[in-house]
């Protein structure tokens, strides 16, 4: 396939309109997909997304497009839509992406209802035989659309495709790892979510640093146990979609995670608290708990902010139910 083949981009939010630049970056042609025609043609002409990432360049060999023909012969498409819009988005593009090259998926969450992984959403709903892979890992959409230094995972089954997805897409200031684990990583995404809403309560009611801290250590052994239950690798875990991930969106407001817990934390509702902007662990929170209760696992304090996202307990009851709970062996 010829280098001036593109990569696909599918989503002009601010994770799609910087992983654009990033390709872009790394020497190839993209098609930004957007779903709203207004809005390509808006970005195409003014070379900039000011609703999401005002002052940031669109590089110029990225063009903005609403026509889902555009999608057909690439050498990869990066979907980059929130967790529960992934399903119809997918089906709304099925027949492009059948020859569109491997589908990465961008999201990081499970499917309220379904309590589906990306993957799982992408198996029912692609073409058979379409390859897809999922990429995740600590970043912020400015840092990446600014060239910043970021380094991400990106996985497949099929280690080989990992690789040369992973060589594909890095650039100077890209840098992706690749592993054939799939699921750890999906884990790791997603549930860092739900551990960053936690992390911003704490720091949005004021209970100091060693709390944090405490909590992100133990909340990070929880999601290792679902890790290992899921059948996700300890090792990816500890790798850069799992621990670098939650670092990262513990302990910054530009974390629209930390920063929902943050103001929740802080006394706003739910409602309140999510400002009209997406927190993709706010939907993630039950279904993670979900999951783990129906095999056994105890996971307080995903539990903990899926009650207090659902309005079913307060924060100060969960922070007093949580340290109430029984001593422990720590490795327990």
């Amino acid at each position: 396939m010829s280098a001036e083949t593109p990569i696909n981009v599918v989503g002009g939010g601010a994770w799609g309109t910087a992983l654009a630049n990033a390709a872009a970056g790394a020497g190839h042609p993209v098609t930004l997909w957007l779903r709203d025609a207004q809005a390509a043609a808006a970005l195409q002409a003014q070379r900039e997304n000011p609703r999401y990432l005002p002052g940031v360049p669109l590089h110029p060999a990225i063009r903005a497009t609403a026509d889902a023909d555009a999608l057909a012969g690439a050498r990869a498409t990066l979907v980059v839509v929130p967790a529960q819009t992934m399903r119809g988005v997918l089906e709304t593009l099925r027949g492009p992406l059948a020859s569109a090259g491997p589908v990465i998926l961008c999201a990081k969450g499970i499917e309220r209802g379904s309590d589906s992984f990306m993957s799982a959403v992408a198996e029912q709903v692609l073409p058979p035989g379409v390859p897809v892979a999922v990429l995740s890992g600590p970043s912020f959409a400015a840092d990446v659309a600014r060239g910043l230094p970021t380094a991400v995972t990106l996985a497949a089954a099929d280690a080989g495709l990992a690789a040369g997805l992973s060589a594909l897409l890095s650039g100077p200031s890209f840098r992706l790892y690749h592993t054939d684990d799939v699921r750890g990583v999906e884990i790791g995404g997603a549930g860092k979510n739900v551990l960053a809403i936690a992390c911003g309560i704490v720091v949005g009611r004021g209970l100091g640093e060693s709390a944090r801290a405490a909590l992100i250590a133990r909340a990070f052994a929880e999601l290792m146990r679902f890790a290992r239950a899921f059948g996700g690798r300890p090792e990816t875990l500890m790798g850069l979609s799992g621990l670098g991930d939650l670092v990262l969106t513990a302990s910054s407001p530009q974390s629209r995670n930390f920063a929902f817990g943050q103001r929740l934390g802080a006394g706003a509702s739910p409602a309140e608290a999510a400002g009209g902007k997406l927190a993709e662990g706010a939907f993630t929170a039950a279904a993670l708990a979900g999951l783990a209760a129906a095999k056994g696992l105890e996971m307080p304090v995903a539990e903990a902010v899926a009650a207090i996202v659902a309005g079913s307990a307060s924060v100060d009851d969960v922070i007093a139910g949580l340290l109430a709970r029984p001593l422990r062996g720590e490795t327990d």
